[in-house]
């Protein structure tokens, strides 16, 4: 067994959360230079150079890469071997993203009702996603998800007859429907099986994962490609103005479900992706 002093939890989410909201994670930096060289649309080369401009004054100035710095959403692994003392976890997670936003002047864009709409003043509560798993270390992804992107997600309750080609589409309509919104050139992730909120929580899991990778399963990984290739030939382009630029990646996680049901979600996220990783 090996103990963790929460306070460690608490100093490292108050580090990524503003690592998260200034940085871009190299794989996605690579995605944007790649994508920049290879637009044609003179209008969409223009906004993917400003992007890429953006990005490097955000890192020289330590000025947040977007004015809407998200809301924290935070994937735990937690070893089953590892013990916390000083608090509880999830206490020492919030602490974390307040004083990260806080301190790191973030804006704070999280209310405490959905309809009173009372700013908390300090961007908590995060949204915690736990999972139990083998060893003794504890592995935190921060994932500030903003909500221009976010508004754009969509759940379909496909029936299994759809099969693959629903999915597909099911996934092409969402993009299309999203739009400008989103911030083009964006990230999607799909997620396919499980239940209704199963197949949501895959689908925000699948934008943490590298755009330079994709999935292990032979058919999921055509899907990938052949999704990335139809979105960007939607002409929506970078800024929805047009160009080969519609998305970055397209990430797919799939898990088993009920013979009666073909859950699909779609959670997008625009041109920056924003996520940090660590383990303690």
């Amino acid at each position: 067994m090996r103990t963790i002093h929460v306070n460690e939890i608490t100093r490292n989410v108050k580090e990524m959360c503003i690592e998260a909201n200034h940085y871009l994670t190299d794989d996605m930096k690579a995605a944007l230079d790649q994508a920049a060289q290879k637009e044609k649309a003179p209008l969409g080369k223009q906004i993917l150079n400003q992007l890429q401009e953006n990005l490097e004054i955000a890192a020289k100035d330590m000025i947040p890469i977007c004015q809407d710095t998200g809301m924290a959403v935070v994937f735990v692994e937690l070893g089953q071997e590892v013990v916390l003392e000083g608090g509880l976890l999830t206490d020492a997670i919030n602490e974390g993203v307040r004083q990260g936003y806080t301190e790191g002047f973030l804006r704070k864009s999280v209310v405490k009702d959905p309809l009173i709409r009372e700013n908390t003043k300090d961007n908590t509560p995060a949204v915690i996603h736990y999972n139990i798993v083998a060893g003794d270390k504890i592995k935190i992804t921060i994932a500030p998800k903003g909500f221009g992107s976010e508004n754009m997600s969509r759940v379909f309750m496909l029936k299994p007859a759809d099969g693959i080609e629903g999915v597909k589409n099911a996934i092409l309509t969402a993009v299309k429907d999203a739009g400008p919104n989103a911030c083009p050139p964006m990230v999607v992730g799909v997620g396919i099986g499980g239940t209704f909120e199963k197949c949501a929580l895959m689908a925000k899991q699948a934008l943490t994962r590298p755009v330079n990778q994709h999935s292990e399963i032979p058919y999921v990984k055509e899907m990938e490609e052949e999704l990335l290739a139809k979105i960007n030939q939607t002409g929506i382009g970078p800024g929805g103005l047009g160009g080969s630029t519609t998305a970055l990646a397209v990430n797919i996680i799939t898990y088993p479900t009920h013979i009666a049901g073909l859950p699909v979600a779609v959670n997008i996220c625009c041109h920056v992706n924003r996520h940090c990783v660590r383990e303690i």
